[in-house]
């Protein structure tokens, strides 16, 4: 059985993908994707879209590690790592995947606090009188 391997990254966390042909099933930590983002109601639509995209829902099953980050970076880090795994097992559909922004790493990250402010950019209120 031919397996393809891919990490996805968004905020802090981090996501490890394997895709190998299947019946769709999407596995989280060892816990169906289902169980694992009980509580996330839009995690299925985003882990589910690179499939959906390039019409290959329910012929590849997922399973997948993934640490840090909220429950919501760490479904966009798994949708980041199934986009480059789909790429790994056929460079065609790169630019489908390409075009809609799921091979692309979104880089945003929380900003630091700045010492003298209150948080990394709101400083003290201003009394004019």
């Amino acid at each position: 059985m031919k397996r393809f391997y891919a990490t996805g990254h968004r905020k802090t966390s981090t996501a490890r993908v394997w895709i190998y042909p299947g019946s769709g099933q999407v596995m989280v930590n060892d816990k169906p994707y289902k169980e694992y983002f009980y509580d996330h109601i839009v995690a299925e639509d985003v882990i589910l879209a690179p499939f959906k995209v390039t019409n290959l829902l329910g012929q590849f099953d997922v399973k997948c590690t993934v640490e840090g980050g909220g429950k919501s970076a760490q479904a966009e880090a798994i949708r980041h790592g199934i986009a480059k795994a789909l790429v790994v097992y056929s460079s065609e559909l790169k630019p489908i995947l390409k075009k809609v922004g799921f091979i692309t790493r979104d880089a945003r990250e929380k900003e630091r606090k700045k010492y003298g402010l209150r948080g990394a950019r709101r400083g003290q209120q201003y009394s004019k009188r």
